[in-house]
């Protein structure tokens, strides 16, 4: 049986973190989907718009090989996602791993045999990090 796989992201000043998340996440399943979050959920949550207009982004990332399908983030919640898309695994940065958040996610997600997976944060580039060197130049 075809394995699903999930995440999402911004995807913002796409960097070697992405593409590692992307590369390891599509090594886990058979078919990924990746969620992109929208300008405007992003700047609801973080308040600030992302350099790259979204669908550059959607665009950017459907390119990406180990890609097979890119939807829209228009909500972070992740069981309305899994309603819509009935993915088996969902991938995320470790991070996260052990948060309030993600450890009701993890409880949620058992009950329907979806298996979350947490891949190293790459520390050394991040939106983050690359936001504040081109706020400075």
């Amino acid at each position: 049986m075809k394995k699903i796989g999930y995440t999402t992201g911004v995807f913002d000043l796409f960097h070697i973190g992405h593409l590692n998340i992307l590369k390891r996440a599509s090594l886990e399943c058979d078919h990924l989907i990746v969620g992109v979050t929208t300008d405007e959920l992003c700047e609801s949550a973080k308040n600030q718009k992302p350099f790259i207009p979204f669908q550059e982004r959607m665009d950017l990332v459907e390119a990406v090989k180990y890609v097979d399908e890119v939807v829209p983030q228009t909500s972070y919640n992740k069981i309305e996602a899994w309603n819509n898309l009935k993915f088996d695994k969902m991938f995320v940065g470790d991070d996260w791993k052990g948060t309030d958040q993600w450890n009701k996610i993890e409880d949620e997600f058992s009950q329907f045999g979806v298996e979350i997976i947490y891949f190293p944060y790459t520390t050394h580039t991040s939106s983050t990090i690359l936001r504040k060197i081109l706020s400075k130049s």
